[in-house]
Parts: structure tokens; sequence; C-alpha cells
């Protein structure tokens, strides 16, 4: 059962400190590690506070043997109450820059706060300058981050890492998604309309649509998560790009799906065929903004897919 700080005696107050900083040096350091390949000038500003969080550790350590031997208990955050439970960084694959920052800056703040009411606590004058020392220095934590930044991340590193950031967006949540979004778009159109000309009842062509366009996503989740592990490609979490190409799948089927809600199954068939082109013009605009292919060839290519399917669905109806 966790213990109250308030109840914690000097020893224990300095042995749950250096067990602090020698988690928070390894969570830098797992950080470093995890960025050091796609944003290297990040990666070292982890280093060099790793390195901070270390030098902690040493003076706090030899406080600790100066007032009571060599024997340091493990006291960790866990034992005590009130410390926030971070997840471990080496779970969290791909690392993004925004959420490694944040979590620096929350726990600056948790260490902080903890050695601001250590010192209170303690009743040795050198312990507690010590600690008042060390929350000086956390809290000048953001402030070194900050000159580190500025020291290492030149714009042209700055430059490097935003296309890196790009290039791994792209990967992981762009071409799964857009994959999804082609798919459910194109390959429910013959059936649905199919149905729809076979039977001229919206509620039937709502039914086939809906089984169509869900059947796709889970169709198109599997295979995409199946597809890769990410291991080598650096396409990122199986899970997260099946998860995106199976919604983006289905939504593509499910929109022009939808206007059959319309009883009138000629109204219902003309803004599905309206929905149909939004979307054809939709995926025209993702391939230029983020595949770089050029507008009118990306439209002409999905547009001409498009109709293709959409004829075939019409003629296998009417037939």
């Amino acid at each position: 059962m966790a213990k109250r700080f308030s109840d914690l005696t000097d020893a224990e107050i300095l042995s749950l400190a250096i067990s602090n900083e020698e988690e928070d040096s390894r969570i830098y350091g797992d950080i470093a590690d995890g960025l050091r390949a796609n944003y290297p000038a990040t990666a070292t500003v982890f280093e060099e506070m790793q390195a901070e969080e270390q030098q902690h550790r040493r003076s706090l350590t030899d406080l600790f043997r100066q007032r009571f031997g060599e024997h340091i208990p493990l006291i960790r955050r866990q034992d005590v109450r009130g410390f926030i439970t971070h997840r471990p960084v080496w779970l969290v694959r791909p690392l993004g820059i925004k959420a490694v920052r944040r979590l620096a800056e929350t726990m600056e703040l948790e260490t902080r706060r903890f050695y601001e009411r250590a010192a209170h606590r303690t009743t040795d004058a050198s312990t507690r300058k010590l600690l008042t020392d060390l929350a000086e220095a956390e809290a000048k934590h953001s402030a070194l981050a900050e000159h580190l930044e500025r020291e290492h991340l030149t714009d042209q590193a700055r430059h490097t890492e935003d296309e890196a950031h790009r290039r791994l967006f792209i990967l992981r949540i762009v071409q799964p998604g857009l994959a999804g979004l082609m798919d459910g778009s194109v390959s429910t159109l013959a059936p649905l309309f199919a149905a729809a000309f076979a039977t001229h009842s919206s509620t039937d062509a709502l039914k086939v649509g809906l089984a169509a366009s869900v059947g796709a996503g889970i169709s198109m989740g599997f295979a995409e998560a199946l597809s890769d592990d990410g291991a080598l490609s650096g396409r990122g979490t199986p899970l997260l790009r099946g998860l995106v190409c199976g919604l983006m799948t289905c939504a593509g089927g499910i929109g022009h799906t939808l206007p059959y809600i319309i009883p009138n199954f000629r109204a219902a068939t003309a803004v599905a065929a309206l929905v149909v082109a939004v979307e054809l013009l939709v995926i025209s605009y993702i391939r230029k903004r983020y595949m770089d292919t050029p507008f009118v060839s990306a439209a002409l290519q999905v547009i001409l897919g498009g109709l293709l399917v959409f004829l075939t669905g019409i003629v296998i109806g009417v037939a």
C-alpha cells in the first residue's frame, strides 16, 4: 500500500529523490533513442536533459551517503501517494515530437513540486539546501530545453525534422487512409448502383450499400493491418493503420449510400451521383496535397476509374 508523503523520513525522501532522478534520466534516454532515427536534433536535446538528471542523481547520492551510509533503499514513485503515473515510453511507438515535449514538461513540473515539498519537510539544513537548489534547477529546465533547442535545432535541422514528420504522417496515416477511401468510394459503386437499378427501391439499395461499405471496411482494415508489421518499413503500428484504413473505407462507401434514405428512388440516385463526384474530387485533392500528384492528372485517373465502376453497376443492374 502506498505511503503518504508526509510520513516519509529524511532518508526515505532522499531515496525517493534518487530513484526519481534515475527514472527521469532513463526516460529522457528512451525518448532520445526513440527520436534519434527521424529527429536527431531533438534527440540531442533530450540527451542533454538526461545528462542533467544524472548529475542531480549523483549529488543526491553523495548527500545520502554522507548522512545515512552506503545502502540506499529502493523507494519509487508508485510507493508514495500523489505521483502521476506516466505510460512507459518504451510502449509508445512511434514517438511524436509534441507528445514527448508535453511529457517532459509534466515530468519537470511534478519533480519541481516534489523537491519544494521535500525541502519543507526535511529538518537537515544541507538536505534542505540541496532540495531547494534542485527545485530551482527543475524550474529552469524549461529554459534549458529552450536553450538546447536553439543550440541544436537550427533552421535547417527544424526543416529536416519537419520533413521527416511529414513523411511519417503520410506513411502511417495518409497512405492507409487514402487507400481505404479510394477502395470504399469506388469498389462499392458497382454493387450499390446495380442493386438500385435492378430493384428501383431505395430501401434495397440502402441495405446493399451499407453491407458493401461495412464489409469492405472490415476487409480492408484486416488486409492493411496484416500486410506489414511496420518494423522495417517504418509505417507504424499495424493496429493504427488497419483502423485508419478500415474506417476510411467504410466512410467512402457510406457517403454515397446514405442518400438512399430518401424514399424517392430517382431523387436518391441523383443525390448519390452528386456525392460520388464530390468524393472523387476529394480523393484527387488528397493525392495532390500529400502525394504530389498534379490535380488534373489525379482527377482524371480517379474519375475515370470511378466512372467505369459506376457504369458497370448500372449495366449489371438494368440487364
